[in-house]
């Protein structure tokens, strides 16, 4: 195992962060913090491991930038479903790049899910290429300096560790094949049990818009975070804004008696999802989440409204302002 190790370090450590950075779930920590191991034992420069880590990092968060930049939204739907973490990862990203801003991109690489999600959430803000490129070249040599030192402090423990793996022969490669797919089987199940919290009937776009033309119609809550909103101000008609953490303290506006629409812009309509949960466990009935969100909306080519500007009452009877 050493052996193996010693002589494709470099090889093995770009890879596994690269396909990590692009949102494959294999866990590229442990590779780093072996490699600094053995870089502090003298088995290979510790600056070319940190050189290798630090361009797969950035070969891997640069693509997934243009990416998002290129196509969107969309790329992260694709992202989340690749990562295996649930969808909610988009929406903590988005609120921490409204906390922390560019520093998102720095600070992120430490908080698992945030990683991923801010290199193509960071292209779909339009955030510079020069400040991208340097916030994410911070924050990813940080994290490998991090891991290389853990490695290097450790390395004798390392050392032996390896070393037991090696004895173990064709064993050891069972054992760690066996703990990758305890992982990886790990975050399937937390996914699979996220969607079994958020499972229920979503509501279409079309049936929405025949809700409007009632004389009392839905209420309807767009909870999208404020970022993006300032990348697209559109929204339903008569939409109320909110934020999913306000939903749980505002229970006075939602009536019982009336049914309520959530909306959003993430994958699988994860916040809607969960808004709309949270309210059924309180007792209300009437409550579902739009299928498709937003985007199934505006492709349906039904009016809209925008966020800051009155709306068309002639549009869509009974709505109310959006602030």
């Amino acid at each position: 195992m050493t052996d193996l190790f010693e002589r494709h370090a470099l090889a093995l450590v770009f890879a596994g962060l690269l396909l990590e950075r692009i949102g494959v779930p294999i866990p590229a920590m442990p590779a780093l913090i072996a490699g600094g191991g053995l870089a502090a034992d003298g088995r290979y420069p510790i600056a070319a491991l940190f050189s290798v880590a630090l361009a797969a990092c950035v070969i891997g968060d640069g693509a997934l930038y243009l990416v998002g930049r290129r196509y969107g939204p969309r790329v992260l739907r694709i992202l989340c479903g690749i990562s295996l973490s649930p969808d909610s990862c988009v929406r903590q990203t988005s609120l921490r790049f409204e906390r922390w801003g560019g520093w998102t991109l720095v600070l992120g690489k430490f908080v698992p899910g945030v990683g991923t999600v801010a290199p193509p959430l960071s292209g779909v803000l339009r955030v510079g290429a020069a400040r991208y490129l340097l916030l994410s070249t911070l924050g990813s040599a940080l994290w490998i300096g991090v891991a290389v030192g853990a490695g290097a402090l450790f390395h004798a423990q390392v050392t032996e560790l390896l070393d037991a793996l090696e004895g173990l022969g064709n064993a050891a490669l069972v054992l760690v094949g066996a703990v990758l797919c305890a992982y990886i089987a790990f975050k399937w199940w937390e996914r699979r049990r996220f969607f079994a919290q958020v499972r229920m009937a979503r509501i279409t776009v079309g049936d929405l818009r025949a809700l409007l033309d009632r004389d009392e119609p839905p209420l309807i809550v767009d909870l999208r975070p404020s970022s993006h909103v300032a990348r697209d101000p559109r929204s339903i008609p008569g939409a109320l804004p909110m934020e999913l953490a306000e939903v749980e303290v505002s229970l006075a506006r939602f009536p019982k008696d009336r049914e309520i629409v959530f909306f959003c812009d993430c994958p699988n309509e994860a916040s809607a999802a969960s808004a709309a949960k949270l309210l059924i466990d309180l007792g209300y009935s009437r409550v579902r989440p739009l299928l498709g969100g937003i985007e199934a909306w505006i492709e349906a080519g039904y009016e809209l409204s925008f966020r800051g500007a009155a709306p068309d009452r002639a549009a869509a009877p009974g709505i109310r302002e959006t602030p």
